[in-house]
Order: structure tokens, then sequence, then C-alpha cells
């Protein structure tokens, strides 16, 4: 890992901004605007130095790890995957639907998310998504392609373009995570919606997908990925 300084940052922030070389190239650039903006921002930023946003490199994976990780813990969701992912050779959409419901099912998964899963790669194998079209394509127009998909939510597409496509300027209200850290770390622990979510998050724009994934960090020791 090599440290990369925020550009023309003062020296008290740069000395805090050390990011990976697989980070998002904006990612320092945020950073300092974080920092200078939000002063729960420039609290958590420096505790995880070092560390960013990671893509996972693989579309069809984020999507179904996304899927898998539905209204469940990030722990669980973790052990959910490994069971389903050592059941096909590798996991691609033409590899997953060769697999048999029932031992999907008995790998934990619940057949209204083996009936999204089977849907997400029908989509991959008949190539009824843009998939070399999305870098140059708006957020919400890849929030409404993917949401034609059985099981894909605006949460669910929110994880994508976080996490897959890496866009800086996603807040993804639905994530229970977010608004419980917002509620931790701005409210003292007092109920949040979205309402005031959404107030919290105008001093991150146009940075607000850097800003959730701190949040999320000051939950879990465990980076969230998908």
């Amino acid at each position: 890992m090599q440290a990369v300084p925020a550009v023309n940052a003062p020296k008290e922030i740069a000395n805090v901004i050390v990011t990976p070389l697989s980070a998002p190239a904006y990612w320092a650039e945020a950073c300092k605007h974080l920092i200078k903006k939000d002063r729960v921002m420039k609290r958590l930023i420096p505790q995880f130095a070092g560390q960013a946003l990671q893509t996972r490199g693989d579309a069809f994976v984020t999507l179904a790890r996304s899927i898998v990780g539905q209204q469940i813990s990030t722990k669980a969701a973790q052990t959910l995957w490994n069971r389903l992912a050592q059941l096909p050779p590798s996991m691609a959409p033409e590899q997953l639907l060769r697999l048999k419901v029932d031992d999907m099912r008995a790998a934990g998964l619940s057949a209204r998310k083996v009936d999204y899963l089977v849907d997400l790669a029908v989509h991959f194998t008949e190539g009824r998504l843009h998939t070399d079209q999305w870098a140059k394509m708006e957020d919400e127009a890849i929030i409404a392609e993917l949401m034609a998909i059985r099981g894909v939510g605006r949460w669910t597409a929110e994880m994508f373009l976080i996490f897959h496509l890496m866009r800086p300027n996603v807040l993804p209200l639905d994530d229970a995570g977010l608004i419980s850290g917002i509620s931790r770390n701005y409210f003292s622990g007092d109920p949040v919606s979205r309402s005031d979510a959404r107030e919290v998050a105008e001093a991150w724009k146009p940075w607000c997908s850097v800003a959730t994934w701190y949040i999320w960090r000051s939950l879990d020791p465990q980076p969230v990925a998908y």
C-alpha cells in the first residue's frame, strides 16, 4: 500500500488521508472535503486511514451477494454466501443456473431468494442488461434497469452503484446500517427519519458514497463488501 496524499490539502488534513492504490481515484479528494465539512467525518476518517471502498470487479457476484444479503445481518449474509459459493465450480451466471433448487435451499437460501438469483442469472445469460454501457449511464438509469430483475429493489441497485461501479455520490436511504449510523453518530442514538438523514448528507455531497462507507465502518470493524 502506498500513501496517496490529498492534492493541495493542508498538512493537518493530508496527514490523515492515506488510501490504498486500489481505492477509487476520487477517494483522497472526497476525504479532504468531508473532513473540512463534517465534524463526524473529521473524527471517523482518521480511524480508518489506509482503508477504502474496493470493488470485487464482478457485476454478477456483486448483485448476487446483494440479493443474498437482503434483510439479514452482514455476518449472516457472509455465512450464507460462503455456503452458496461452495456449490458451483465458479460463481458465474451459467454455473448458478445449473444448480439444483434443493441444493440452494439446503445452503440456507429462502425459496424467494433462489427465485431472485435465478432471474438475475437469466438476465445476464440472455443479455438483457446493458453491461457494456453502464460506465456511461446515469445512476438513475442503471437503477431502473436493475430493478427490472426480480428481487432487485432500489437498495440492491444502490449497493451495485457503490460497490461495483464505485459511483461517488449514492445515498442509500433504505439502508438500515446507514440510518443506524447516522442516529448513533449525529443524534446520540435518537430515532432518525429519512428527512434527518438527507439533511445530514447535505454536507457530504458530492461524496455521499464515501461518507456512507465511513458510517458503515463506524458500526462494524469489518468493511462492508458486496
